[in-house]
């Protein structure tokens, strides 16, 4: 094994193209948030009901699922059931294995996702705590009893209230439908769409690069191997109920987040000789440059399957669902 801590490691030409890849990322990513989530967050301040960029974030689309026939209490419920059952992998791992196994790329993203579902499970408990009125069926009861013949008219008195009530939905509507989310609100859509990326990355590289030409013939796999490198994709579950806008400039935080890792790792094996978790991060090899773009290249590929995903659930409920859709504003 090449030493990670001589300097003769890092002083060359493949470390050279493979930090100016990695910055030029950075920078790029810096730029793209910068343009667009500066315009997205800057209009959506500036007034709750203007039509923000291409990143404005309502509050009742952290919670709210994507058809009006599919209760929210069901986004919880899966949401709950996802961290607990994320958590119990990761922890479980963890004392198997040691905290050594968050040198790995696909761990830290394990957490990041069990965090992310932790996260999401509080908005959503929140959200039905503050509206659980907004979610009765008073109104279908009433058709349905004027179909069966067992409507009654209501009163003057029942008429004038049932006015004040109205009034007042209809102000609990706007501020369930149009208020922009705060700055939590935004951090879970980020940190939501980086571990859609992410973990479709993990999966991707995995199974598709790293079992089939690497590890299947220096490892066994084991349990938690296959959980870390499958069991993430109930993200894709969550991607399918949610009504979370997935805007394109963010893979910015995608590439952020990825790039911070490889620098750690750069950061670590340059002060401590160890064997690197992935080999296509070993400098040491003339081919390095090429993995690094590579992998890179794999970053739009990822997220782009996960983008693919929710425009077709788009298309494909506004179409079919055309009455019960929740359409963005």
């Amino acid at each position: 094994m090449t030493d990670t801590t001589n300097p003769s490691y890092w002083l060359n030409w493949r470390f050279l193209i493979c930090g100016v890849w990695v910055l030029g990322c950075m920078v790029f990513s810096a730029f793209f948030i910068w343009k667009y989530e500066g315009g997205s967050r800057s209009n959506s301040e500036g007034g709750e009901n203007e039509r923000g960029g291409a990143g404005v974030l309502y509050k009742d689309e952290a919670w709210t699922t994507c058809l009006k026939g599919i209760h929210p209490a069901w986004l919880l419920g899966f949401r709950l059931f996802a961290f607990i059952l994320l958590l119990a992998l990761i922890v479980s791992n963890t004392v198997v294995d040691g905290g050594g196994i968050f040198i790995f790329y696909t761990q830290c993203t394990f957490a990041l996702v069990t965090i992310y579902f932790g996260v999401a499970s509080v908005f959503s408990i929140y959200g039905l705590l503050q509206h659980r009125d907004g979610f009765g069926n008073n109104v279908d009861s009433r058709i349905l009893d004027e179909e069966r013949g067992n409507y009654v008219a209501p009163r003057y008195e029942d008429s004038e209230n049932a006015s004040v009530s109205s009034k007042s939905s209809v102000h609990d509507g706007e501020d369930l439908t149009s208020s922009t989310a705060g700055f939590f609100g935004y951090v879970l859509q980020i940190v939501y769409q980086v571990c859609a990326g992410a973990a479709l990355l993990t999966d991707i590289v995995f199974w598709l690069v790293l079992y089939p030409f690497l590890t299947s013939h220096n490892f066994d796999t084991n349990f938690f191997l296959v959980s870390m490198h499958s069991v993430n994709a109930v993200l894709l579950i969550d991607t399918i109920l949610n009504r979370m806008r997935f805007p394109l400039f963010r893979i910015a935080y995608f590439i952020l987040w990825t790039s911070v890792y490889v620098i750690y790792q750069w950061i670590l094996h340059a002060c401590v000789n160890l064997w690197w978790p992935y080999p296509f991060l070993d400098l040491s090899s003339s081919f390095a440059p090429l993995w690094y773009m590579g992998v890179s290249l794999l970053h739009i590929v990822s997220y782009g399957i996960v983008v693919l995903i929710v425009r077709v659930k788009q298309s494909w409920l506004s179409r079919s669902f055309p009455e019960t859709y929740r359409r963005f504003r």
